[in-house]
């Protein structure tokens, strides 16, 4: 039988069929070994054929080859990446100046990982209730930035009923993921564009303004509207681990429109003769926000999140 995967606990796999069935899945143990470098050798949104068992539960036996997908290191296995999700149509990074704060770092490093895949990526701001004058300045300096190197940014509250109209024309009919903190609105934007779906919503930590998980794994729910949303656990820290340095300059929009126009073709952008991005920089071309978390991204030997702040 063939299916998608709807939802990961770990052991065990929510399978979708064509029929709109659900079928509890677990993987052969081939997929757990012969050098798998991932922590999670299947992901939600991965298409699968599975063999059914006479207790109504099937094995997985194929993983067919995936479109896309975003993954990240992981936070325990240095070498070892963990799968996000998989054959995604676009992404939606929720972020927060605080409660809790978002780093220019992170949210450059995510966008990195999907540049891999040329995912779409739209930024979304929310909360945008509860900031300053002097914070609600910066969100609209951040907005312009990111949408001048060609990312669509939305400004939200779910409180004010603001940004969700767009963010729920977006969404139709495509298979959308949802990525942040924990803590910053996933569930709560989630439910105010669908209210059938009902997710639990978190709150935030008093004594270290952070979010605490409610998402505990990724799962793929129908939006009445038409299209797929993939709601993942929140992430504390979006370290890369597959790209050479060669592939980061690329993955940098605005970076890669000037690598052509270098001295050296292979230039790196850091200490080359008559580097084209370097001067951008100095012009106020290239944000130099970005070209600070670009070469974060390359010197970091173990790819650790780099601590540009927003505020």
């Amino acid at each position: 039988m063939k299916g998608i995967i709807t939802k990961s606990t770990g052991l065990w796999y929510d399978v979708r069929t064509n029929a709109g069935e659900i079928i509890p899945c677990r993987l052969r143990g081939k997929f757990r070994i012969d050098g798998n470098k991932n922590t999670n050798p299947a992901v939600v949104g991965d298409h699968v054929t599975f063999d059914l068992e006479k207790d109504s539960t099937g094995y997985i036996t194929t993983i067919e080859k995936r479109i896309n997908y975003i993954d990240r290191k992981s936070t325990k296995l240095s070498k070892i990446n963990h799968l996000i999700a998989a054959n995604i149509d676009q992404a939606f990074l929720i972020v927060t100046l605080k409660e809790p704060r978002t780093s220019l770092g992170f949210i450059d490093r995510f966008l990195v990982a999907c540049e891999g895949f040329r995912i779409p990526v739209c930024i979304v701001f929310n909360k945008m209730d509860i900031y300053s004058i002097k914070e609600l300045n910066k969100i609209d300096e951040l907005t312009q930035l990111y949408k001048s190197i060609g990312y669509d940014v939305v400004q939200s509250s779910v409180q004010k009923n603001e940004g969700l109209h767009f963010i729920k024309q977006m969404m139709k009919d495509k298979v959308s993921l949802f990525s942040g903190h924990s803590g910053v609105g996933k569930s709560a934007i989630i439910n105010a564009i669908d209210t059938k779906l009902n997710l639990k919503v978190g709150e935030i930590s008093q004594f270290h303004s952070k979010g605490k998980h409610t998402t505990t794994f990724a799962q793929m729910f129908p939006l009445s509207d038409g299209g797929y949303i993939i709601d993942t656990p929140g992430i504390k820290e979006f370290g890369l681990i597959q790209y050479s340095k060669e592939e980061i300059r690329d993955y940098f929009p605005e970076i890669r429109a000037y690598n052509n126009q270098c001295r050296f073709n292979n230039c790196c952008h850091l200490n080359e003769p008559d580097c084209m991005v370097k001067k951008a920089v100095e012009e106020g071309k290239i944000p130099s926000s970005r070209y600070l978390n670009y070469l974060a991204i390359l010197e970091a030997d173990d790819m650790k999140l780099a601590d540009w702040q927003l505020l």
